[in-house]
């Protein structure tokens, strides 16, 4: 992207840039933000904010005194210097993602060379277009609140674009989720069946387990646990990754019915 007389960026916009790289988990450190305002010539305003205000400020101040954009395109560009990721290439597709869902709505994106450039779909102005044009499985996930149980499982993988790990990674998150809170070791369909079908009265309860409603809730959530472990757990647990192709619909679908599940068990009832 030109240097050249950068339109400004709005609000939003730079809020959304500043909450990604300024972020308290996952975002630079303070003594990294000094570093980049430094290198593009941008005076920190107000030190003592917290990280996500201080370059929110430092950056509008400037743009504003410039009436150009060209100081947050030269801040992204030094924080996102390749180099720097040399050792953790994910870290650096996890920021471009998501700086790319922040970018979009300004018609912009982030380059492989970590420099921000133009969209070719354009600028988005609704949500489901930023999740469109973005064009990352991530995030078309965050904005569908995939639970963060579940996103914890298989994020690495989505970043890589390893659609056929990232699936059994997360499908993995399940009977770790029912091992945790009940405390039972066993796996798959027995642990389902231990756990929420026991005879004598599920051990994990997602509901008062006092009506014939209940009872059919709790079966059928039951079942649906066991088919989601059936159709995607055990398939690509046993066959190579050479027979068996995930698509990202497919990716998308599954890991959103995963994450129903997840939801269930937040309210889920541990009994004696």
């Amino acid at each position: 992207m030109s240097e050249d007389s950068i339109p400004t960026f709005s609000a939003d916009v730079l809020e959304g840039i500043a909450d990604v790289l300024g972020a308290t988990a996952g975002g630079l450190t303070g003594s990294e933000i000094d570093t980049h305002l430094g290198r593009a010539k941008v005076r920190d305003v107000a030190p003592g904010m917290n990280k996500r205000k201080r370059l929110f400020n430092a950056l509008a101040a400037r743009q504003n005194r410039d009436r150009v954009g060209n100081c947050v395109v030269a801040f992204i560009a030094s924080a996102m210097a390749p180099v720097r990721f040399r050792n953790e290439p994910a870290e650096f597709a996890r920021l471009q993602s998501e700086l790319d869902e922040v970018l979009i709505h300004a018609g912009l994106r982030i380059t492989d060379e970590g420099k921000v450039g133009r969209a070719k779909a354009g600028k988005a102005t609704t949500l489901n277009q930023a999740a469109e044009h973005a064009g990352t499985i991530l995030t078309e996930l965050r904005r569908r609140n995939t639970h963060p149980d579940l996103m914890r499982y298989c994020t690495l993988e989505l970043l890589q674009k390893n659609n056929f790990h990232a699936l059994l990674e997360a499908a993995k998150s399940i009977p770790d989720r029912i091992r945790a809170l009940t405390g039972l070791t066993n796996d798959g369909a027995a642990l389902v069946d231990d756990t929420l079908t026991n005879a004598s009265g599920p051990v994990l309860a997602i509901n008062d387990g006092l009506t014939a409603t209940d009872h059919s809730e709790q079966s059928g959530f039951a079942n649906l646990t066991k088919g989601l472990l059936g159709l995607y757990r055990n398939p690509t647990a046993h066959d190579p990754k050479l027979h068996r192709d995930v698509t990202d619909t497919e990716l998308v679908d599954a890991l959103t019915a995963m994450s129903m599940v997840h939801q269930r068990l937040d309210d889920a009832v541990v009994k004696p």
